[in-house]
């Protein structure tokens, strides 16, 4: 029995040793996967920010002509003010990568970028002008563009498993959900599904229209105080120019049905519309102002909002 002890405790020290030595493997392995998992990540984060692109817009500080001291400090704001804008934007074309429609970069992203340099331009030219001549021409700086692989910042959307086409999910039910932008998402991927697509072309996007809804803004002209007669007619055309904005925006909202996610028509829509609407209302309240007691609080009538 003494004898035979030693050779039992060897056998058992050998079958711990050897479950020892398969746990470590194992651990090892399992290591290894995860070490290659984690380092795939990184390689495939690392390259969709090298793929985005970035935006250029053109220099407009070298494009001014000499600043008058008193205009120095607003010329000075609005120009950080353009570089911040552009930062906006690069940040944003970083987090909707794959988002959208093959437009989807132009019309979120680079269109509201546009609009809101030309607001900005126009500061520093009025800025200028009100004590020396009037800089010509700014408007033609404001329109940017998207550099390297940011081309498929937007056709990302259908690269990355056509997003778009989570709205085929049910071609039955496709009620108009979604149809402008599986146009865009390349539906030649979609062999499998275009004959269902094939009938909904027409009867969704009949759909689509009213699906959209409109766009509803507060009314300017009915809280405006009376209005100089040096000033109705500037006041006129920027009080026409609000409803051309509207009417635009509510165009948009059905061309780009379908796109973008959850907060499209806040960020690509509603929010630069906002933005216009701002920069116009604040040109009707300087108008008045020449003349007259400058109407106060005008901008809280900026803000639409989405009816459905």
């Amino acid at each position: 029995m003494s004898r035979a002890l030693p050779k039992y405790n060897k056998r058992r020290v050998a079958v711990i040793g050897g479950a020892a030595a398969l746990a470590l493997t194992g651990a090892v392995v399992v290591n290894s996967a995860l070490a290659g998992e984690s380092s795939k990540n990184g390689t495939a984060n690392a390259n969709t920010l090298a793929s985005v692109g970035t935006i250029s817009c053109p220099d407009v500080a070298s494009q001014l002509p000499a600043i008058p001291a008193s205009a120095k400090a607003e010329v000075d704001r609005n120009l950080a003010l353009l570089n911040t804008q552009i930062a906006e934007a690069n940040k944003r074309l970083v987090d909707t990568v794959g988002q959208g429609g093959p437009n989807f970069v132009n019309n979120a992203i680079l269109g509201p970028l546009k609009d809101k340099r030309v607001s900005t331009v126009n500061r520093i030219a009025t800025a200028i002008g009100r004590t020396a001549a009037k800089p010509q021409g700014l408007e033609a700086l404001a329109p940017c563009a998207l550099n390297g692989g940011g081309v498929n910042a937007g056709g990302a959307a259908g690269n990355a498993g056509n997003q778009g086409n989570m709205g085929n999910k049910g071609n039955a039910g496709n009620n108009g959900n979604g149809n402008a932008g599986n146009n865009g998402n390349g539906n030649a991927g979609n062999n499998g599904n275009g004959n269902g697509n094939a009938g909904n072309n027409g009867n969704g996007n009949a759909g689509n229209a009213g699906a959209a809804g409109t766009i509803s803004c507060p009314d300017v002209a009915s809280q405006l105080p009376a209005i100089p007669a040096s000033a109705k007619a500037e006041v006129d055309r920027n009080l026409a120019l609000l409803n051309t904005q509207i009417a635009e925006a509510n165009k948009r909202l059905v061309d780009t049905v379908g796109q973008g996610g959850p907060n499209f028509v806040n960020n690509a829509i509603l929010g630069p519309l906002k933005d216009k609407r701002v920069s116009t209302v604040n040109r009707i309240a300087t108008a008045i102002g020449r003349t007259a007691a400058k109407p106060q609080g005008l901008e809280a009538l900026a803000a639409c909002t989405l009816n459905k």
